[in-house]
């Protein structure tokens, strides 16, 4: 399988003449990677996949795949896969029928079809389920069903808005793994859209920020979780402490503060609520003055022993802190 590289050019959309969804987005996605839209509800993330898919044409700016300007190229001209939350699979057909349909309207010869679609269910581990109906099949195997469906057009690029929000978490867990390790061994051009934090690291190469219709970062899954450069960043990723010192704003994850004696700690105060997850405790800390700190705890195996109601003190080092534009 090819994979091609992304290119959008101050891509703007404007919804009713009015909502402007998308604000001049420029954005560079190499061949081959795993790239990640996120963002909360209404940022531009869906928006900005369907104009690469076609759904949607930009008010401004140029869509390039493979080096090629496709911004007024129909939907069925653009050689791409897709995946949907809701997978659109059809009920009345068979697996093998669902993930065929799309080499039958390109009309691929049926000898080669049936080639295909049995790689394509091998890929998702479905072989032996060809027979089966939609209805019959877990939330699971159907996100594989529609995945199948996607990958036997031997798309250079794959684009998936949601694909595992339906699923539970146990579940959407082994799907982020089986999808990042079905990418990197099929080398095709990821484009991924999700509001969850903890997905997009997981499985992303590079993961653009999106806020009101703008990027605000692009970066790897350790720049983007560590070195925010705007506080919505900081705030939308993770759990976060900011920090004002006169005009500036600093950012400080909770794993990087120290519980020490009250004496000589940068701050002191006492814990308010200790909330247990595990392999950590989650500790909101108030000082004598100023904002509530976060500060997680790790232990092994068993809970500590910090409680509400008790004094501590807390200590950082100046480089585990983030500068923010604002």
């Amino acid at each position: 399988m090819t994979s091609a590289a992304i290119k959008l050019d101050r891509v703007s959309k404007t919804f009713d003449g009015r909502v402007l969804a998308v604000d001049s987005v420029t954005l560079d996605i190499a061949a081959g990677e795993f790239f990640s839209l996120l963002g909360p509800s209404g940022c531009g993330k869906t928006t900005s996949l369907r104009m690469i898919a076609g759904f949607e044409h930009p008010d401004s700016g140029r869509v390039h795949v493979g080096g090629n300007d496709i911004t007024d190229l129909p939907v069925h001209r653009r050689d791409m896969g897709m995946v949907f939350q809701s997978y659109a699979l059809f009920p009345h057909r068979t697996v093998a029928e669902n993930v065929a349909f799309g080499l039958r309207m390109r009309e691929v010869p049926k000898p080669e079809i049936e080639r295909r679609v049995a790689a394509a269910l091998a890929q998702v581990a479905l072989t032996g389920f060809e027979t089966r109906k939609p209805g019959q099949l877990s939330g699971g195997q159907q996100q594989r069903v529609a995945l199948a469906r996607a990958l036997v057009v031997e798309p250079p690029v794959l684009l998936c808005d949601e694909p595992l929000g339906a699923l539970d978490r146990k579940l959407r867990q082994q799907m982020q793994f089986e999808l990042k390790e079905l990418q990197k061994r099929l080398g095709v051009t990821l484009v991924f859209v999700t509001h969850d934090q903890e997905e997009a690291l997981a499985m992303s190469d590079r993961i653009a920020v999106m806020n009101r219709g703008k990027v605000e970062q692009v970066g790897t899954p350790t720049e983007i979780y560590e070195r925010p450069r705007t506080r919505f960043v900081a705030d939308f990723i993770g759990e976060i402490n900011i920090l004002e010192v006169g005009s500036s704003l600093t950012a400080l994850r909770p794993e990087k503060i120290r519980l020490v004696a009250p004496a000589g700690a940068r701050l002191a105060g006492t814990v308010e609520t200790a909330n247990y997850l595990g392999g950590s405790t989650l500790l909101r800390v108030r000082p004598a003055t100023g904002p509530s700190m976060l500060v997680r705890e790790t232990h092994a195996g068993e809970r500590a022993s910090r409680m509400p109601g008790d004094a501590v003190g807390l200590a950082w080092n100046d480089t585990d802190t983030v500068s923010l534009e604002g």
